[in-house]
């Protein structure tokens, strides 16, 4: 079981300080790696590495904006002074926004393009600025693994979410390319992969899928589970074998896939 060893790794995470980024970090931050919990909540951000260091992991919190170049390239130098190196880059920053989500209120030709423009930024480019700063470091030492963080929507685009939808299957196609990319132009040794996670409950989520007064399922709530052939939703701690095996040697020839973690959400037909 050594292939699975995640032991000494120097991880980034952006967007750590939330619930499925959070779990990830806690997950690797447990295995042995070294982790940079990055978000632009410094306050999430440093509550999560204390969560990792009260139970003997090394982790440290720093400041990070995905879209800002300059506060990226800051986390980069912290977390290199805090460890030495980046073996892993995991883009997990992400998100959508009821501005750019269609409704009885916001028809989809009102949705204003600045909306669409900051889901699309926030997911896309949120992914793509921290992999040239943090890819940049992998492609200098000749190793290095980049984790991408789509979703279902990439694979099936639900319904009042166009932004993230769209967002989303570009950071699917962009995993695919870069890793052609980093094989072709610096290393073989550099691999990019994606984790689709099908449906969990996050602060962002919590209460269109749920009944914030009684905790049942709203309609789509109730429409997801439906859906999902488990019959629930998944648990943020389910994401971290699927991280792991892809962080470790057990998936050193594997490359430029988006592997679903869904329930069999999207195996299922509807019939």
């Amino acid at each position: 079981m050594n292939e699975f060893d995640v032991k000494g790794k120097n991880i980034a995470i952006t967007g750590a300080g939330g619930v499925l980024c959070g779990s990830m970090a806690r997950a690797v931050g447990l295995a042995g790696a070294n982790v940079a919990i990055l978000d632009r909540n410094f306050d999430a951000a440093e509550e999560v590495a204390h969560q990792i260091r009260s139970v003997g992991g090394n982790a440290v919190a720093v400041k990070c904006d995905v879209l800002d170049k300059e506060s990226i390239i800051a986390a980069k130098d912290e977390v290199m002074k805090a460890f030495g190196g980046c073996d892993v880059l995991i883009n997990g920053a992400g998100g959508n926004h009821k501005s750019a989500t269609t409704g009885p209120d916001m028809p989809l030709f009102d949705i204003p393009a600045e909306a669409i423009k900051f889901v699309f930024d926030l997911n896309f480019l949120g992914t793509l600025l921290p992999t040239q700063v943090f890819g940049k470091v992998m492609a200098d030492a000749g190793s290095g693994v980049i984790i991408n963080i789509s979703s279902m929507n990439a694979f099936k685009p639900l319904t009042k979410i166009p932004a993230y939808s769209a967002a989303k299957a570009a950071v699917s196609n962009f995993t695919q390319w870069l890793a052609v990319h980093m094989c072709q132009n610096y290393s073989d040794k550099i691999r990019v992969n994606a984790i689709a996670p099908g449906f969990f409950i996050t602060d962002q989520n919590r209460f269109l899928v749920t009944d914030e007064k009684t905790g049942d399922f709203t309609p789509r709530g109730q429409s997801i589970v439906d859906h999902t052939p488990m019959g629930r939703f998944g648990e943020a701690e389910e994401l971290s074998g699927t991280l792991i095996w892809l962080i470790s040697e057990a998936a050193k020839f594997v490359t430029g896939v988006v592997v679903p973690v869904d329930g069999g959400y999207s195996a299922f037909g509807g019939v």
